[in-house]
């Protein structure tokens, strides 16, 4: 699981800065709220915390996903701390991109709630 959060955590945060060279800088505690069985679906939610000069802080929701109901039940949460490396391994700053990525989400949530009018 925390491989799996790893992946998803940089491959999220590669999206958010617009490039695919990220590197975990830290993992905050991870506390297992339910069990996860061999065989289940696991589906990660990634949202964005802080973009610092180098770095973005992710919040992580793992979700056990029944295909029987459709239901969905927190598995953990997890925040992360990736930093955006050249190709030497050195810390690259990152634009502003935070206004950036709200104003997308903006938009998306009113194209979801205009959607949902008719």
């Amino acid at each position: 699981m925390l491989s799996w959060l790893d992946e998803a955590g940089a491959a999220f945060a590669a999206q958010v800065c617009g490039s695919p060279r990220m590197v975990t800088k830290s993992i905050s505690a991870v506390e297992f709220q339910k069990p996860v069985r061999p065989g289940q679906i696991i589906k990660i939610y990634g949202d964005v915390l802080r973009v610092g000069t180098t770095s973005v802080t992710v919040r992580l929701t793992a979700r056990r996903h029944s295909v029987y109901n459709g239901s969905q039940r927190d598995v953990c949460s997890i925040g992360m701390v990736f930093v955006r490396i050249d190709g030497d391994g050195e810390p690259v700053p990152i634009k502003n991109i935070m206004k950036e990525y709200e104003d997308r989400r903006v938009k998306k949530e009113e194209e979801i709630r205009k959607d949902m009018e008719y």
